[in-house]
């Protein structure tokens, strides 16, 4: 089985944000083997450019001609090109290739520093992106090209059929840049409009945006999508890109193209730690009287996870059967929604905690997890405001929450003495599944049970 090929000819970014470094953690995210010929060296940062290296025209050709030649390509990304040179003699080149071509018109980069010289813009429009199958400007971008001031989706549109015309077979005008609570970009494809929307996300961590997006245009062609659908499927991975950005340097953080990857690895991870757990627990004689009346359950979040469908818990949660403990079913994604919420709260303050398990309230467990000590925190349930009360999936945020503020930190366990028609719980949280476990079973003085956790 062949592996798809993908060629991005662009400038080195050197805080790894954008650029080439982008694109090819794009490509290896979405199973295609990167090659790369560099046109710029940047010195950059989150905040910056301080400086931009032009390499030769000659030897850029160079470096798409030998992988080419030897490697061969599906598709070809393009972005920075400083100069009219560059641009001129890398449209010559990738006229010899018959893959889908991707065109990124970068022109200024996410500091406001100009990555395209304004003599350059005519060289573009002329050489470039009549050879492109698909181009990719944003508002600011398309506004250079047109000359239309691009302020909505109407606008859009104008600037996406007008770049069209000038040879492009498909155009996207992103709507990044384009006030309002939905990003809306458009495609221009075959004479019809598509506008494709998703959630804007507000953070300031966006470097890097689109050369992801394009790269995974070019990513989906290489594999043989059609163009709609590689326009499609780009835009949910930028978005989740987005949502999981780095939080680094003093200016705007880069996206992550890995996010996705990671996310299912993790995922696995998750499951097999909730697996092994969980027999950990079915394997210890006697402690079924931990179950409250709501069952138990036991959930990992995967690292950074923001939602519930981040967390592998129980469906049909964990039951005491003649005092032992028995799972209901198997570990999967979004099997749990109330220790899900817990520990998605204290994951987000403390990133080692992603994991925790609910048990039954009793003044011996938490007067044991102090003996051994363990940190303990509670909150009264009586004091959940109304307006935390009435939103189902609330109350557990705002306790959990409440305890570990109070306490100063995440600690190892959380209680409450319960409410009206709510049961007194015990939450224990850990680093992972495991590390839980492994927590309640010396709680319970039951250590001898930890060799389980090491040899299933």
């Amino acid at each position: 089985m062949r592996i798809p090929r993908a060629l991005t000819v662009a400038g080195s970014d050197s805080g790894g944000g954008a650029g080439i470094q982008a694109d090819l953690k794009t490509f290896a995210a979405l199973g295609v083997h990167g090659m790369s010929a560099i046109t710029s060296i940047t010195a950059q940062n989150t905040y910056s450019v301080t400086r931009v290296v032009d390499l030769d025209p000659e030897m850029v050709v160079e470096q798409i001609r030998v992988c080419v030649e030897d490697i061969g390509v599906d598709a070809v990304k393009t972005g920075m090109l400083h100069t009219s040179d560059i641009i001129r003699a890398v449209a010559d080149e990738l006229r010899k290739i018959s893959a889908p071509k991707v065109v990124d018109p970068v022109m200024v980069a996410k500091s406001g520093a100009p990555l395209l010289r304004e003599d350059a813009i005519k060289t573009l429009v002329e050489e470039l992106i009549p050879i492109a199958d698909v181009v990719t400007p944003n508002t600011r971008e398309a506004e250079r090209l047109t000359k239309i001031p691009v302020k909505g989706l109407e606008d859009q549109k104008r600037a996406a059929k007008e770049i069209a015309e000038l040879g492009a077979r498909a155009v996207v005008v992103k709507g990044g840049h384009v006030d309002g609570p939905v990003a809306r970009d458009v495609l221009y494809f075959n004479g019809d409009y598509i506008v494709l929307e998703s959630e804007r996300i507000q953070t300031k961590n966006t470097h890097g945006t689109g050369c992801t997006f394009a790269s995974a245009i070019a990513a989906h062609l290489a594999h043989g999508t059609e163009i709609v659908q590689a326009v499609r499927k780009a835009k949910e991975f930028v978005t989740d890109a987005i949502r999981y950005g780095l939080d680094l340097g003093k200016g705007s953080g880069p996206v992550n193209p890995l996010w996705a990857t990671l996310r299912k690895a993790w995922l696995y991870e998750a499951i097999e730690n909730v697996r092994v757990a969980t027999e950990v627990l079915e394997r210890v004689d006697g402690i079924g009287w931990i179950c409250p009346e709501s069952m138990i359950n036991l959930a990992e979040v995967v690292p950074y996870g923001s939602s519930n469908d981040d967390v592998v818990g129980i469906p049909g949660r964990i039951v005491n059967v003649g005092g032992r403990l028995r799972a209901s079913s198997c570990p999967r994604p979004g099997g749990s929604r109330h220790v899900a919420s817990a520990v998605l709260v204290a994951h987000s303050l403390d990133r080692r905690v992603r994991a925790a398990m609910n048990v039954r309230y009793d003044e011996r467990i938490l007067e044991s997890a102090v003996r051994l000590g363990m940190s303990v925190s509670s909150y009264d349930r009586s004091r959940e405001p109304p307006e935390i009360k009435s939103v189902e999936g609330m109350s557990i945020r705002w306790g959990v929450r409440e305890a570990f503020n109070q306490a100063g930190k995440v600690t190892d366990i959380v209680y409450h003495l319960g409410d009206f028609g709510k049961e007194p719980m015990i939450t224990i949280f850990g680093e992972d599944a495991v590390d839980v476990v492994k927590k309640l079973l010396r709680i319970l003085n039951k250590e001898e049970s930890l060799n389980s956790a090491r040899h299933i």
